[in-house]
């Protein structure tokens, strides 16, 4: 079988990015785009790839999703046990990317992260539906198992537990925060010549930009 892949190619046309346009702020030109995303009805505009790396470089990435986000930082959830907060034990360095291809744009966001608050946790977890709080208590995540059905049997105890009440927080569930170091905003553009705008913060968290060449 022979796929002629080099020749896939799209050309880029859709808008343009201006260093003079774009926000000094790099969080309310991320606004802005998720915004324009959230408009343009595109699946899971708050779909990100998150990459972590272990202490001896072996990287993962995974699509998770993003919950909130604020001059402080990009939030999401996840089993405390799971192979992406193990990684980030080890390594609290990570990148988050937004591939917004419909719009022809990507955001890229480097930074470390950082386990939010109890409460905060709370707050968020209690605002889900009853499911998605149950699948909590059932998924180890990343673990192995050995069927399906060993998932539906556990669904079944945790319903059976919590039925007559509240479903609790697990005490192994919660959210990290990523404070970003940098964050670009990518545009595609025609013949690849991509409008890449790089957002770095200092010592003080004072946000500079630049363009960078495709």
């Amino acid at each position: 079988m022979s796929l002629d892949i080099a020749s896939l190619r799209n050309e880029y046309s859709k808008a343009s990015l201006d260093l003079d346009s774009t926000s000094s702020s790099p969080i309310e030109q991320f606004l802005k785009w998720f915004e324009e995303a959230q408009k343009s009805e595109i699946t899971e505009p708050n779909a990100m790839v998150l990459s972590t790396a272990d202490l001896k470089g072996y990287t993962t990435q995974r699509t998770v999703l993003l919950k909130a986000f604020d001059e402080k930082g990009f939030v999401f959830y996840t089993n405390y046990s799971s192979k992406k907060a193990q990684q980030i034990s080890e390594n609290n360095q990570v990148s988050l990317l937004f591939p917004w291809y419909q719009l022809e744009r990507q955001v890229i966001i480097t930074g470390r992260a950082e386990k939010v608050s109890t409460a905060e946790s709370l707050k968020y977890f209690t605002s889900r539906p009853s499911g998605s709080q149950l699948g909590a208590w059932v998924s180890h995540q990343s673990k192995i198992i050995t069927s399906r059905g060993i998932l539906e049997q556990k669904l079944n105890e945790i319903k059976e537990k919590f039925k007559d009440g509240k479903i609790p927080l697990p005490d192994f569930w919660g959210g990290y925060r990523v404070i970003p170091n940098s964050i670009e905003f990518w545009q595609g553009r025609p013949s690849r010549l991509h409008d890449r705008i790089y957002y770095s913060s200092d010592s003080d968290n004072n946000w500079s930009k630049q363009r960078l060449s495709p």
